[in-house]
């Protein structure tokens, strides 16, 4: 099976305009995502996908697998949806251009898969939640999940509710205890191309609408979201302090 990576790099960004574009030690943001993608062992292909000419003549320094897409697109699953329509390819992974600390290892592990299970349409990850802060963002998105790691529902709200020290859990603790499972869900995904292009042209749904969460829609579709369990914790670059951050990072 063939299978490409492709990265969505919006360049306007309202929290931190122009972030794909900061430059992180020499090398740009969605730069770096680029070579971290390309380190995956089972990918025959990486492009970067934008509705901006600006990313484009950025990119083109290092790479010419970039696709200009329309600018009407409301999210990364929609332009992908587009650049992959004339790539000749069997499964398609999301990336996000605002992740340029991606393991290569997760990459692939989504891939796979789908390439070993072909009833499989969409996979994704998701990290176990440590801190009780996480819990209470609504910026970080939760994942419960079915005993063979199927998403049963994403939320900004706290899922699932514990019912019994709800209010142990959330103002006299910091960690979140051991026996306690909570996941974040992380923004990549693996799709078949067939499946992906026909998700972008599913309306979208309540809930997705009501959580502002697209994966929603596939599972209000009635379709499964494989999920796999990971020790890499995003760290995508949203705002200024995030950007901060991923300097020190890089620093030491």
């Amino acid at each position: 099976m063939k299978t490409v990576v492709v990265i969505p790099a919006r360049l306007n960004s309202s929290r931190l305009p122009n972030k794909v574009l900061l430059d992180l030690k020499g090398k740009t943001v969605v730069q770096r995502v680029y070579e971290q993608c390309l380190k995956a062992q089972n990918i025959d292909a990486v492009y970067i996908a934008t509705d901006s000419p600006e990313v484009v003549n950025s990119c083109q320094a290092y790479t010419q697998n970039i696709i200009l897409t329309d600018t009407k697109h409301e999210s990364g699953t929609d332009r992908i949806a587009e650049a992959v329509r004339h790539i000749d390819c069997d499964l398609v992974v999301n990336v996000q251009g605002d992740e340029p600390f991606i393991e290569p290892e997760l990459i692939e592990q989504l891939a796979s898969a789908l390439e070993k299970d072909r009833s499989l349409q969409m996979s994704s990850a998701m990290h176990r939640i440590e801190q009780v802060s996480d819990l209470k963002n609504p910026n970080v998105v939760k994942v419960t999940v079915t005993k063979n790691k199927a998403a049963l529902y994403f939320s900004r709200s706290i899922i699932p509710h514990h019912r019994d020290e709800w209010e142990v859990l959330l103002n006299h603790h910091t960690t979140v205890p051991e026996s306690l499972n909570f996941y974040r869900h992380l923004g990549i995904y693996a799709y078949s191309k067939d499946f992906l292009i026909d998700f972008s042209k599913m309306q979208p749904s309540y809930l997705e609408r009501l959580e502002k969460l697209e994966q929603l829609r596939a599972l209000e579709n009635g379709f499964s979201i494989q999920m796999i369990e990971t020790g890499y914790n995003s760290i995508g670059i949203d705002t200024q302090e995030d950007y901060e951050k991923a300097l020190r990072l890089l620093e030491g």
